[in-house]
C-alpha cells in the first residue's frame, strides 16, 4: 500500500502534470523567407556586374546563339585597333607568345574573336591569322543576335 500512495503523492504533484495543449507541428516560414529575399538582392546587384568586359559594338547576325560548357577564351579587337586578351589589353607582339602558352596548357580550347562593326575586314582577318598562328583550331567570330522580324 505504501507503493500506491507514493504514485499517488507523485501524480497529485503540480510539477508533474500534462498539458492539455495539442502539439504545434507547424514551420514558421518568415526566416526562411527572409533569407530568400535577402539572396534574391544579392544575385540582382552582382548579375550585372559579372557580365563586365569590354564595350564593343559588334556586328548583327540572325545565327543562333551557341551554347558551351566550358567558358571559352575571347580575344576583343575596338574600334581604335586595341587587342584585349579576356579584359586584358595586350600588344599584337605578346598576344601570340600568350595564346601560345595557353595552347600548350589546353590544346582544345575554343577561342572567340569580339570585333567592332567599324573594322575593316582584313584587320578581324589578320587577328584571326595571328590566332591560328598560335596553334589555335577552334576559332569563332562573336557578333549579337538579330530577330528575323528586322528589329
Amino acid at each position: 500500500m505504501a507503493m500506491h500512495l507514493a504514485d499517488a503523492a507523485r501524480r497529485a504533484s503540480p510539477g508533474r502534470r500534462r498539458s492539455r495543449r495539442p502539439v504545434m507541428s507547424e514551420i514558421n516560414v518568415t526566416p526562411f523567407v527572409d533569407v530568400m529575399l535577402v539572396l534574391l538582392i544579392v544575385f540582382i546587384i552582382t548579375a550585372p556586374l559579372l557580365t563586365a568586359g569590354v564595350p564593343v559594338d559588334l556586328p548583327k547576325s540572325q545565327a543562333k546563339p551557341l551554347s558551351e560548357p566550358v567558358e571559352p577564351l575571347v580575344i576583343t579587337l575596338d574600334a581604335a585597333g586595341d587587342i584585349y586578351l579576356q579584359e586584358t589589353p595586350v600588344p599584337l607582339a605578346a598576344l601570340v607568345a600568350r595564346l601560345e602558352a595557353v595552347v600548350a596548357s589546353k590544346s582544345d580550347t575554343r577561342i572567340y574573336i569580339r570585333a567592332d562593326a567599324g573594322l575593316a575586314y582584313g584587320e578581324v582577318i589578320a587577328l584571326m591569322g595571328h590566332v591560328q598562328a598560335a596553334g589555335f583550331e577552334r576559332v569563332a567570330l562573336v557578333s549579337e543576335w538579330e530577330s528575323g522580324d528586322g528589329g
